[in-house]
Order: C-alpha cells, then structure tokens, then sequence
C-alpha cells in the first residue's frame, strides 16, 4: 500500500513539476507571435507612406532608414553630409527588390545653418508633395561646466536641438493640417526631462523641444495628426560586427542601442503611442525622485558633484 501510494504521488508530481517549463515555453511562443504580428503591421503601417528621417546617416538615423526601406515607405533622408548619404542610399538599395521598395530621396540638411531652413523645407515638402511621418532624430551633445561654454555654443545647440526640429515641423504641418492626417514623432533624450550638472546648454535644448512638442500634441489632434516622443539614455556606440563588444572605462551599463531605439521608433509609428520613456531602472528611479521627492533628488546631485570635482583634485 505504501509503494503504491508513493507511485501514486510521483504520477501526480511529474505534471505539476513540468507546468512551470510549459508555462515557458507556451510564453516564448506568444512573445514570438506578437514580435512577428507587430513586425508585420508595422510594414503594413508604412508601405508607400512618405516617411522624413533627420540625421539619417547616424547610427538610429541609419537603422530607422533601413526598417523603414525594407517597410516600403518613400523615404527621404536628410543629413550635413552628401557622401555618407550616398554610402547609405548605396547600402539600402543595394539587393533591394523595386517591386516592394523605392530608392529614397536625399536632402542635404543641416540644422546648425538655420538661414537655409526655408529652403530645406520646401524642398523637402516637393519631393513627393506631402510628409506622412516626419522623424526628427538630430542632437548635439556637450558635456561642460556652465562657465566654460561660450554663448554662441549655446545659441548653435539650441538650433540644432530644438530650433531646427521645430522649424521643420511647422514647415511639414500645413499639408498634414490639410489632409487631416500625419505623424511627427521626436528622438529625444531622457535629459529633456531630467537635468544633469555639467549639461547645461544640451538639457536646456531638450527641455524646451520636449515642451514644444508636448504644445504642438494638443493643438494638433483634432486635425488627426499624432505627436510622439521618445525620451532615451545616452546611446551606446554599435561595436564593429568583427570584433567582441568590450566594456567602457567609467560608462554605466543603462544606456541604449541605435537597433534598439530604431526598433521603438517603428513601434511608436505603428502603435500611434504618444510618449514613450526607453531607460532602464536607475534613469527612472531618478525621474521619479526628481518630481515627488525633488529636495532629496536636489542634495543627491550636489553632492555627486562634489565627490567628482574632489576625485578630479586627487
């Protein structure tokens, strides 16, 4: 009787022990299914939509160029530099099949230079008469105590941070105003809601493009177009395929990945989602602190200051 019950009890064990890799497994399926159903209405969202990508030859401007080709959307790519836009137009339509896809257009665009802005805009406009997706993916990083940078370094930050990307946005508006219809979504960073020292001039940028962007969701939605933000990390430098990725000397492990962020930007499109935040815990542990317990966020700062310019002495 007891050897039968203890068969009896292992009979019963065994299912209840394999439930848990089940679960695992019925969960890596679904995910998987999901991935593939959002990957293929996410190409279904763009094919033949005019899509503008600012900054197209950096490492997010590039992967987003290359998601949005293999999509079929009308790409115009714009950029300060004509030759490494051609090396991308190469690579992209290199192998590339013209029943699906169209070779994109460029557009030499450089924010820094704000008098060819009208210029930029119109032409940017005619190349297929309107925009359905503007991505506005443009920054300039500076990493200086406030009383070492120049006043023309902050007036050449803000044109290329907040006053090129909102000039261009106005310039691609009325036609989606008269369409009713549009997406305008900016790559933004975490730091235009969460200030760091040393980054006076590039938070002030982003805080006030964050703010213009936020302005121009509401005044825009009853004409049905969308405005998106996605607020990130710091961007990790892509490693060479050929060679192991090897840990940076003083970087924290929280940033982003140009794939990565590219592949947000995809989903933020086809999801219509209206603010996305892409940190990892510590970043938004931070956010939280700075807006319900600002005093405490406030002393942590200071004090992180101190202990780097006493590191900087030793």
């Amino acid at each position: 009787m007891v050897k039968q019950g203890l068969l009896t009890h292992a009979k019963m064990a065994l299912p209840t022990v394999m439930v848990l890799p089940m679960l695992i497994v019925v969960a890596a399926g679904i995910y998987y299914i999901y991935n593939e159903i959002i990957q293929y209405m996410s190409k279904s969202m763009v094919k033949n939509k005019v899509v503008v990508i600012t900054d197209a030859v950096s490492g997010v401007g590039s992967e987003c160029a290359r998601h949005f080709h293999k999509g079929g959307a009308r790409l115009i790519l714009c950029g300060a530099s004509w030759d490494k836009m051609e090396s991308l137009y190469d690579t992209l339509t290199s192998g590339a099949d013209p029943r699906v896809t169209f070779p994109p257009k460029l557009v030499l665009l450089d924010f820094s230079d704000m008098d060819s802005m009208p210029e930029v805009v119109n032409e940017v406009v005619e190349c297929y008469g309107c925009v359905d997706i503007l991505v506005c993916n443009s920054s300039m990083k500076l990493k200086a105590p406030v009383h070492t940078v120049s006043l023309e370094l902050d007036r050449n930050i803000m044109d290329i941070n907040y006053f090129g990307p909102s000039t261009l946005a106005k310039g691609v508006l009325p036609a989606m105003m008269s369409r009713r219809s549009g997406h305008i979504l900016l790559v933004n960073s975490i730091q235009g809601r969460l200030a760091i020292p040393f980054r006076t001039s590039y938070s002030a940028s982003k805080h006030a493009v964050q703010a213009f962007f936020d302005c121009l969701r509401a005044e825009v939605e009853e004409y049905g177009i969308i405005v998106s933000t996605i607020s990130h990390t710091f961007i990790n430098a892509a490693p060479p395929s050929t060679t192991p990725a090897k840990p940076q000397k003083g970087l924290p492990t929280f940033g982003v990945c140009p794939a990565d962020l590219a592949n947000e930007i995809v989903r933020t499109v086809s999801r219509k989602k209206k603010e996305v935040l892409l940190a990892h815990p510590i970043p938004r542990v931070a956010l939280y602190l700075r807006s319900f317990f600002p005093s405490f966020f406030f002393a942590v700062v200071a004090a992180g200051v101190k202990d780097s310019a006493m590191a900087e002495q030793m």
